[in-house]
């Protein structure tokens, strides 16, 4: 099950993330507004976490503009702002529960599963295809024109983001955020390696090639239609 941290404050974040991971969950994590709400717009989670007090953006904005966009993905509310009027704003714009900091993990952890088990949140498809491509995402298996394919963890995750993110250009810095989360150096070829190992496994002994490079931009995964 994917969650979704949005919080600045680097010691906390880390921590909700490690704690989480270990819990079991996939969790993505975003240090600032802007990231946490494209994030938050753009994939699929079962929870999202989300500060209110972010520097550029803040947790009620998001939370305004996930509402409007009729995205009801429940929302976890942790701020330092403890006012009755803060809890009431919150849980009036949307949000599925407030959290006062600081907070023991156990109790962050049980509210989680709390809003998990009721329910009513988007279905996360667990069957990925794309032209012959299969991804069966809790067998952990990809198969292609029927032949299984074997990728390592990393792989996985990557072919599973542009999966579902197909016909997308994603460049190398959100591909290191999301699949390494780490911040992108120009100076590592990490993402172009993966993507050519990749490439190897699911595209070179097939006719139809769905992986692409967008020179200076990133890479896509999509079937492309030839015209001529």
């Amino acid at each position: 099950m994917r969650l979704l941290v949005v919080e600045d404050e680097k010691k906390t974040g880390d921590y909700l993330k490690q704690g989480l991971t270990e819990a079991g969950f996939q969790v993505s994590l975003a240090r600032n507004g802007l990231d946490g709400h494209h994030m938050a717009m753009t994939e699929v989670f079962e929870v999202i976490i989300l500060d209110v007090m972010l520097p550029d953006v803040t947790g009620w904005r998001i939370l305004q503009s996930l509402r409007e966009a009729n995205n009801q993905t429940p929302v976890l509310f942790l701020s330092a702002r403890d006012s009755i009027d803060d809890r009431v704003k919150g849980l009036e714009l949307g949000a599925d529960d407030y959290l006062i900091k600081p907070f023991a993990f156990a109790e962050v952890l049980a509210r989680v599963r709390t809003l998990i088990r009721r329910g009513g949140t988007p279905k996360i498809e667990n069957i990925l295809t794309v032209a012959d491509l299969e991804m069966d995402i809790l067998k952990h298996k990809v198969k292609r024109a029927g032949k299984n394919i074997l990728l390592s963890n990393k792989e996985f995750n990557l072919l599973e983001l542009m999966i579902r993110r197909e016909g997308e250009v994603l460049p190398r810095s959100l591909i290191a955020s999301q699949v390494w989360d780490m911040n992108f150096d120009s100076d590592t070829n990490v993402i172009d390696v993966a993507i050519r190992r990749l490439r190897g496994k699911v595209d070179d002994v097939f006719d139809v090639k769905l992986i692409h490079t967008i020179r200076g931009m990133g890479y896509k995964l999509e079937v492309e239609v030839n015209e001529n």
